[in-house]
């Protein structure tokens, strides 16, 4: 059993990297966290709960956006795996990509239909229906049974590791796509490696093929071809969904558009474990959808897929909510009453509190720790010194029944 500790730290705020670009950002465009945590350690289905909540990992410090604050609030997306089916566009990509690797050049993704243009009657043949998972898995050198293929394509999923070659592929990712050339190993490891999911077995109802994951936690998902890495996908696989925390690729390959690739491939995953027999298993969690940034508006482009409330946690289809967010800075999908259109005033807040002393006795703190043991202390009993502030702010943003299956450390 794996249990959750972490230390709060409080809300925070930084320079938006949505609205405007860098070198020109300044404290009015600003993303607000109402709550923080750096977590020693999470289970899996403490983390779950915790991104259902609007919460997001970086490394092992998570946070929570605080949406009513927030220049460009970021509301939590997730697709549901089991009914995705691609669009044309999609299946285009996709079939581009496994022609490349099978027959040497990309195919032609603009299916031009001759026979209309010469003004013969077309008599297409019949296609079997379309199944995204053998689609993904036609061009993966495991799969095809093809000889000689042009390529060799290889998709590797395999425990959150550091080695020198996905740092080469992420400093060049991020040179030349994001202009940054503040890079370190040790910045890489503290982003995309180092975890604080502990890991435990998932349940399929019988034996699953060796190529899916055979415990929770996080993972990278290595693309490579004729040997060659190309692209990383880094995934925390949890008990409803496959969560996309990360992806990079060689801007070599940009033409393949790799990220619509990789989000196909991750829904594919989700649904390929949940026929296998991981029957809680549904959802890919895109992390945050961005409406006031038209380049992170393409996370709406999957379908079915869902966002959160901000203030209920409920989910409302994304074409439902886009109604209210194209009209309003800041959007309440059970409430639209609540929803504000300019900047919040901030008038009806009032401080956050701790829970009542009732609550605090199923509220553990961290005592001390002897022969590898962890004793703890409820948070009523405690007479230490700790920043009150802190610990409310994250209390309130996981909710009281989340709260009592962590144990903090203050």
């Amino acid at each position: 059993m794996v249990v959750s500790i972490a230390y709060p730290t409080g809300a925070s705020a930084t320079t938006c990297g949505y609205c405007s670009p860098p070198g020109e950002r300044s404290v009015a465009a600003s993303s607000y966290h109402s709550a923080g945590l750096e977590a020693m350690q999470l289970s899996c289905p403490v983390y779950q709960a915790m991104i259902d909540r609007g919460w997001r990992r970086s490394g092992t410090f998570c946070y929570k956006p605080d949406l009513k604050r927030s220049c460009c609030p970021q509301y939590t997306i997730r697709l549901d795996a089991r009914a995705f089916e691609p669009s044309k566009s999609h299946k285009k990509l996709l079939r581009r990509w496994n022609d490349y690797i099978l027959h040497g050049k990309p195919g032609d993704a603009m299916d031009v239909d001759l026979s209309a243009k010469s003004g013969k009657k077309k008599n297409p043949k019949r296609q079997p229906p379309f199944s995204l998972i053998s689609a993904i898995h036609s061009s993966e050198s495991v799969f095809h049974g093809v000889e000689q293929p042009a390529h060799t394509f290889e998709t590797t999923l395999e425990r959150s590791s550091y080695t020198d070659e996905k740092y080469a592929l992420y400093e060049k990712y991020q040179r030349e796509i994001h202009h940054d050339t503040d890079n370190t190993p040790r910045g890489f490891k503290r982003f995309l490696v180092t975890s604080p999911l502990g890991a435990s077995p998932i349940p399929y109802a019988s034996a699953a093929p060796a190529h899916l994951p055979s415990t929770y936690g996080s993972y990278h998902q290595l693309y490579r071809v004729d040997g060659k890495l190309i692209a990383m996908a880094v995934l925390d696989i949890l008990p409803n969904c496959v969560s996309s925390v990360y992806f990079m690729y060689d801007n070599d390959w940009r033409e393949f558009s790799l990220g619509k690739l990789s989000a196909m491939r991750e829904a594919a995953l989700a649904k390929e474990m949940n026929e296998a027999g991981a029957e809680e298993m549904a959802y890919l969690y895109m992390g945050f959808y961005i409406h006031s940034c038209q380049k992170m508006r393409y996370k709406g482009e999957y379908a079915p897929s869902y966002l959160a409330d901000p203030e209920t946690y409920g989910w409302y289809p994304i074409e439902q909510c886009k109604k209210l967010l194209d009209n309003h800075r800041y959007a309440c999908f059970t409430h639209p009453e609540h929803s504000i259109q300019g900047d919040y005033d901030g008038d009806d807040d009032a401080p956050v509190e701790l829970p009542s002393e009732e609550d605090q006795a199923d509220i553990q703190l961290v005592g001390e720790i002897l022969g590898g043991t962890l004793y703890t202390v409820p948070l009523k009993d405690y007479t230490e010194y700790y920043s009150v502030s802190e610990l409310a702010e994250c209390i309130n943003g996981l909710g009281l029944d989340l709260a009592k299956q962590v144990v903090f450390a203050v």
